[in-house]
Protein backbone atom coordinates (compact mmCIF):
# COMPACT_ATOMS: atom_id res chain seq x y z
CA UNK A 1 0.00 0.00 0.00
CA UNK A 2 1.07 3.68 -1.11
CA UNK A 3 0.51 6.52 1.26
CA UNK A 4 1.54 10.07 0.18
CA UNK A 5 3.91 11.60 2.67
CA UNK A 6 3.22 14.76 3.56
CA UNK A 7 5.99 17.28 3.15
CA UNK A 8 7.37 18.21 5.98
CA UNK A 9 6.42 22.09 7.36
CA UNK A 10 8.91 24.51 6.41
CA UNK A 11 10.56 26.59 8.69
CA UNK A 12 9.96 29.97 8.65
CA UNK A 13 13.56 31.53 7.41
CA UNK A 14 15.16 34.14 9.71
CA UNK A 15 14.88 37.70 9.03
CA UNK A 16 17.70 39.52 8.92
CA UNK A 17 18.89 41.92 11.41
CA UNK A 18 17.48 45.45 11.10
CA UNK A 19 14.33 44.64 9.05
CA UNK A 20 11.58 44.59 11.58
CA UNK A 21 10.30 47.83 12.51
CA UNK A 22 12.19 50.47 13.27
CA UNK A 23 14.76 50.59 9.96
CA UNK A 24 13.62 52.64 7.04
CA UNK A 25 13.53 51.07 3.96
CA UNK A 26 15.69 52.38 0.64
CA UNK A 27 12.83 53.50 -0.97
CA UNK A 28 11.16 55.23 1.43
CA UNK A 29 11.31 59.03 1.18
CA UNK A 30 10.78 61.44 4.10
CA UNK A 31 8.04 63.56 4.33
CA UNK A 32 9.99 66.93 3.91
CA UNK A 33 10.64 65.66 0.41
CA UNK A 34 6.92 65.27 -0.68
CA UNK A 35 5.55 68.44 1.31
CA UNK A 36 7.76 71.25 -0.04
CA UNK A 37 7.55 70.57 -3.63
CA UNK A 38 3.53 70.60 -3.30
CA UNK A 39 3.87 73.66 -1.29
CA UNK A 40 5.82 75.35 -3.72
CA UNK A 41 3.51 74.06 -6.53
CA UNK A 42 0.42 74.90 -5.11
CA UNK A 43 2.11 78.92 -3.99
CA UNK A 44 2.58 78.89 -8.31
CA UNK A 45 -0.29 77.95 -8.54
CA UNK A 46 -2.56 79.85 -6.10
CA UNK A 47 -0.85 83.24 -5.70
CA UNK A 48 -2.63 84.01 -9.36
CA UNK A 49 -5.09 83.72 -8.61
CA UNK A 50 -5.10 85.71 -5.35
CA UNK A 51 -3.30 88.37 -6.97
CA UNK A 52 -6.43 88.60 -9.70
CA UNK A 53 -9.23 88.22 -6.98
CA UNK A 54 -7.21 91.39 -4.74
CA UNK A 55 -7.66 93.02 -7.90
CA UNK A 56 -10.96 92.49 -8.37
CA UNK A 57 -12.54 92.81 -4.59
CA UNK A 58 -9.89 95.49 -3.27
CA UNK A 59 -11.39 99.33 -4.17
CA UNK A 60 -9.61 101.21 -7.56
CA UNK A 61 -6.20 102.74 -6.05
CA UNK A 62 -5.54 101.02 -2.93
CA UNK A 63 -2.20 98.94 -2.95
CA UNK A 64 -3.38 96.88 -0.20
CA UNK A 65 -2.21 92.74 0.26
CA UNK A 66 -5.43 92.20 1.55
CA UNK A 67 -8.68 93.07 -0.19
CA UNK A 68 -9.93 94.95 2.88
CA UNK A 69 -12.66 96.77 2.78
CA UNK A 70 -13.61 94.24 0.17
CA UNK A 71 -16.12 96.33 -3.01
CA UNK A 72 -17.83 94.54 -6.00
CA UNK A 73 -17.92 97.79 -7.88
CA UNK A 74 -15.46 96.39 -10.63
CA UNK A 75 -17.97 93.55 -11.07
CA UNK A 76 -20.94 96.07 -11.32
CA UNK A 77 -18.61 98.11 -13.77
CA UNK A 78 -17.96 95.04 -16.11
CA UNK A 79 -21.00 93.63 -16.00
CA UNK A 80 -23.47 96.17 -17.00
CA UNK A 81 -20.93 98.87 -18.83
CA UNK A 82 -18.62 97.11 -20.76
CA UNK A 83 -21.77 94.68 -21.37
CA UNK A 84 -20.20 91.57 -20.00
CA UNK A 85 -23.97 90.13 -19.12
CA UNK A 86 -24.46 90.33 -22.67
CA UNK A 87 -21.14 88.85 -23.21
CA UNK A 88 -21.87 85.96 -20.93
CA UNK A 89 -24.82 85.22 -22.85
CA UNK A 90 -23.45 84.51 -26.00
CA UNK A 91 -20.45 82.20 -24.65
CA UNK A 92 -23.29 80.28 -22.85
CA UNK A 93 -25.26 80.05 -26.19
CA UNK A 94 -21.81 79.22 -28.46
CA UNK A 95 -20.56 76.40 -25.70
CA UNK A 96 -23.83 74.96 -25.21
CA UNK A 97 -24.80 74.64 -28.79
CA UNK A 98 -20.93 73.45 -29.55
CA UNK A 99 -21.37 71.08 -26.87
CA UNK A 100 -24.40 69.08 -28.36
CA UNK A 101 -23.41 69.32 -31.90
CA UNK A 102 -20.34 67.98 -31.35
CA UNK A 103 -21.61 65.68 -29.10
CA UNK A 104 -24.20 64.33 -31.54
CA UNK A 105 -22.23 64.01 -34.50
CA UNK A 106 -19.28 62.49 -32.85
CA UNK A 107 -21.80 60.08 -30.96
CA UNK A 108 -22.85 58.49 -34.83
CA UNK A 109 -19.15 59.18 -36.60
CA UNK A 110 -17.82 57.18 -33.52
CA UNK A 111 -20.32 54.36 -34.27
CA UNK A 112 -19.88 54.02 -37.17
CA UNK A 113 -15.57 54.09 -37.12
CA UNK A 114 -16.05 50.92 -34.05
CA UNK A 115 -18.93 48.47 -35.29
CA UNK A 116 -18.23 49.05 -39.32
CA UNK A 117 -15.08 47.95 -41.24
CA UNK A 118 -15.11 49.85 -44.57
CA UNK A 119 -12.20 50.77 -47.36
CA UNK A 120 -10.00 53.48 -46.47
CA UNK A 121 -11.06 53.16 -42.60
CA UNK A 122 -6.97 53.33 -41.51
CA UNK A 123 -6.84 56.57 -44.03
CA UNK A 124 -9.26 58.25 -42.87
CA UNK A 125 -8.62 57.93 -39.09
CA UNK A 126 -4.78 58.76 -39.98
CA UNK A 127 -6.59 62.03 -41.21
CA UNK A 128 -8.44 62.83 -38.67
CA UNK A 129 -5.44 62.39 -36.31
CA UNK A 130 -3.91 65.00 -38.75
CA UNK A 131 -6.59 67.38 -38.87
CA UNK A 132 -5.65 68.44 -35.18
CA UNK A 133 -2.40 69.46 -36.30
CA UNK A 134 -3.77 72.17 -38.28
CA UNK A 135 -4.25 75.89 -36.57
CA UNK A 136 -7.32 77.51 -36.86
CA UNK A 137 -5.78 80.34 -38.41
CA UNK A 138 -4.81 78.67 -41.73
CA UNK A 139 -8.06 78.46 -42.29
CA UNK A 140 -9.87 81.98 -41.27
CA UNK A 141 -10.05 83.07 -45.12
CA UNK A 142 -11.90 80.06 -46.53
CA UNK A 143 -13.82 79.91 -43.50
CA UNK A 144 -15.16 83.90 -43.53
CA UNK A 145 -15.51 82.71 -48.05
CA UNK A 146 -17.82 80.44 -47.08
CA UNK A 147 -20.40 81.79 -44.13
CA UNK A 148 -19.63 85.11 -46.21
CA UNK A 149 -21.46 83.25 -49.26
CA UNK A 150 -24.27 81.81 -46.68
CA UNK A 151 -25.18 85.35 -45.15
CA UNK A 152 -24.05 84.38 -41.48
CA UNK A 153 -21.22 86.30 -41.01
CA UNK A 154 -21.84 88.65 -37.60
CA UNK A 155 -24.01 85.48 -36.82
CA UNK A 156 -23.21 82.74 -33.48
CA UNK A 157 -24.28 80.06 -35.77
CA UNK A 158 -20.95 80.47 -37.42
CA UNK A 159 -19.18 80.78 -34.51
CA UNK A 160 -20.97 77.47 -33.62
CA UNK A 161 -20.23 75.65 -36.49
CA UNK A 162 -16.72 76.64 -37.00
CA UNK A 163 -15.89 75.49 -33.30
CA UNK A 164 -18.06 72.06 -34.11
CA UNK A 165 -16.16 71.41 -37.19
CA UNK A 166 -12.82 71.90 -35.14
CA UNK A 167 -13.55 69.63 -32.16
CA UNK A 168 -15.38 66.79 -34.50
CA UNK A 169 -12.15 64.91 -35.58
CA UNK A 170 -10.72 64.37 -31.48
CA UNK A 171 -14.28 64.02 -30.44
CA UNK A 172 -14.98 61.45 -32.77
CA UNK A 173 -11.89 59.13 -32.09
CA UNK A 174 -12.34 58.92 -28.37
CA UNK A 175 -15.96 58.43 -29.04
CA UNK A 176 -14.78 55.53 -31.00
CA UNK A 177 -12.63 53.91 -28.60
CA UNK A 178 -15.40 54.52 -25.66
CA UNK A 179 -17.97 52.21 -28.18
CA UNK A 180 -14.90 49.31 -28.74
CA UNK A 181 -14.90 49.05 -24.84
CA UNK A 182 -18.50 48.08 -25.34
CA UNK A 183 -18.74 44.07 -25.67
CA UNK A 184 -20.41 44.15 -29.41
CA UNK A 185 -22.35 40.74 -28.04
CA UNK A 186 -24.17 42.90 -25.82
CA UNK A 187 -26.11 44.72 -29.19
CA UNK A 188 -26.10 40.86 -30.38
CA UNK A 189 -28.67 39.94 -27.20
CA UNK A 190 -30.31 43.16 -27.90
CA UNK A 191 -31.23 41.91 -31.79
CA UNK A 192 -32.00 38.55 -30.29
CA UNK A 193 -34.34 40.33 -28.40
CA UNK A 194 -36.21 41.72 -30.95
CA UNK A 195 -34.38 45.39 -31.08
CA UNK A 196 -33.03 46.99 -33.96
CA UNK A 197 -29.64 48.24 -34.12
CA UNK A 198 -30.99 51.77 -33.07
CA UNK A 199 -32.91 50.80 -30.25
CA UNK A 200 -30.33 48.36 -29.16
CA UNK A 201 -27.72 51.30 -29.15
CA UNK A 202 -30.45 53.63 -27.29
CA UNK A 203 -30.92 50.77 -24.90
CA UNK A 204 -27.39 49.19 -24.18
CA UNK A 205 -24.70 51.11 -25.89
CA UNK A 206 -25.87 54.62 -24.75
CA UNK A 207 -25.52 54.39 -20.96
CA UNK A 208 -22.40 53.26 -21.19
CA UNK A 209 -21.18 56.05 -22.71
CA UNK A 210 -22.39 58.26 -20.12
CA UNK A 211 -18.40 58.80 -18.86
CA UNK A 212 -16.99 59.68 -22.26
CA UNK A 213 -20.09 61.78 -23.51
CA UNK A 214 -19.25 63.74 -20.54
CA UNK A 215 -15.46 64.17 -21.35
CA UNK A 216 -15.91 65.05 -25.01
CA UNK A 217 -19.00 67.43 -24.29
CA UNK A 218 -17.16 69.01 -21.19
CA UNK A 219 -14.14 69.67 -23.59
CA UNK A 220 -15.98 71.17 -26.48
CA UNK A 221 -18.14 73.87 -24.88
CA UNK A 222 -14.29 74.27 -22.52
CA UNK A 223 -12.60 75.21 -26.18
CA UNK A 224 -15.83 76.95 -27.39
CA UNK A 225 -16.32 78.93 -24.20
CA UNK A 226 -12.27 80.03 -24.25
CA UNK A 227 -11.83 80.42 -27.62
CA UNK A 228 -10.95 84.18 -28.94
CA UNK A 229 -10.30 83.73 -32.73
CA UNK A 230 -13.39 82.53 -34.77
CA UNK A 231 -15.44 85.02 -32.44
CA UNK A 232 -13.16 87.69 -33.31
CA UNK A 233 -13.08 86.94 -36.58
CA UNK A 234 -16.60 86.27 -37.95
CA UNK A 235 -18.55 88.69 -35.04
CA UNK A 236 -18.05 92.34 -35.99
CA UNK A 237 -21.72 93.56 -33.87
CA UNK A 238 -20.60 94.32 -30.08
CA UNK A 239 -23.83 93.09 -28.87
CA UNK A 240 -22.47 89.47 -30.33
CA UNK A 241 -19.53 89.37 -28.55
CA UNK A 242 -18.36 86.55 -26.57
CA UNK A 243 -16.30 86.37 -23.56
CA UNK A 244 -12.87 86.12 -24.50
CA UNK A 245 -13.19 89.38 -26.93
CA UNK A 246 -15.23 91.09 -24.23
CA UNK A 247 -11.44 90.85 -22.16
CA UNK A 248 -9.85 92.05 -25.04
CA UNK A 249 -12.21 95.13 -25.14
CA UNK A 250 -10.77 95.99 -21.47
CA UNK A 251 -7.03 96.47 -22.44
CA UNK A 252 -6.38 99.65 -24.35
CA UNK A 253 -3.04 100.95 -25.79
CA UNK A 254 -2.87 103.75 -23.58
CA UNK A 255 -4.11 102.25 -20.18
CA UNK A 256 -5.57 98.91 -18.48
CA UNK A 257 -8.17 99.16 -15.74
CA UNK A 258 -6.94 96.12 -13.91
CA UNK A 259 -9.88 96.02 -11.68
CA UNK A 260 -12.58 95.60 -14.21
CA UNK A 261 -9.89 92.86 -16.36
CA UNK A 262 -9.39 90.89 -13.44
CA UNK A 263 -13.03 90.64 -12.85
CA UNK A 264 -13.67 89.92 -16.09
CA UNK A 265 -11.45 86.94 -15.78
CA UNK A 266 -13.28 85.94 -12.77
CA UNK A 267 -16.13 86.32 -14.20
CA UNK A 268 -14.80 84.26 -17.55
CA UNK A 269 -13.59 81.65 -15.47
CA UNK A 270 -15.86 80.79 -13.20
CA UNK A 271 -18.65 78.94 -14.90
CA UNK A 272 -15.63 76.63 -16.50
CA UNK A 273 -14.83 75.96 -12.60
CA UNK A 274 -17.90 74.92 -11.36
CA UNK A 275 -18.18 72.79 -14.66
CA UNK A 276 -15.04 70.91 -13.61
CA UNK A 277 -15.96 70.76 -10.23
CA UNK A 278 -19.53 69.14 -10.65
CA UNK A 279 -18.09 66.32 -13.31
CA UNK A 280 -14.64 65.65 -12.09
CA UNK A 281 -15.85 61.87 -11.41
CA UNK A 282 -17.16 61.24 -14.63
CA UNK A 283 -13.99 62.95 -16.20
CA UNK A 284 -11.84 60.48 -14.40
CA UNK A 285 -14.37 57.83 -14.55
CA UNK A 286 -14.44 58.75 -18.61
CA UNK A 287 -10.65 58.54 -19.15
CA UNK A 288 -10.63 55.15 -17.24
CA UNK A 289 -13.16 53.55 -19.31
CA UNK A 290 -10.68 55.06 -22.48
CA UNK A 291 -7.49 53.88 -21.41
CA UNK A 292 -8.48 50.09 -20.31
CA UNK A 293 -10.46 47.87 -23.05
CA UNK A 294 -12.98 45.98 -20.66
Amino acid sequence: MITEIAPAPRKAAAEPAGTRTGRRSWDEVPRWQIYVPLTVYLLFTLVPFYWILLFALRPAGSTSLVPWPMTFEHFEKVWTERSFGTYFTNSVYVGLATLVLTTVVALAGGYALARFDFRLKRGFMLALLCSQFVPGALLLVPLFQIFAKLSMINSLGSVVIAETVFQLPLSMILISGFIRNVPYSLEEAAWVDGCNRLTAFRIVVLPLLRPGLVAVGSFAFVHAWNHFLFALMFLSDQGKQTIPVGLDTLMSADSVDLGALAAGGIIAALPVVIVFAFIQKWLITGFSAGAVKG
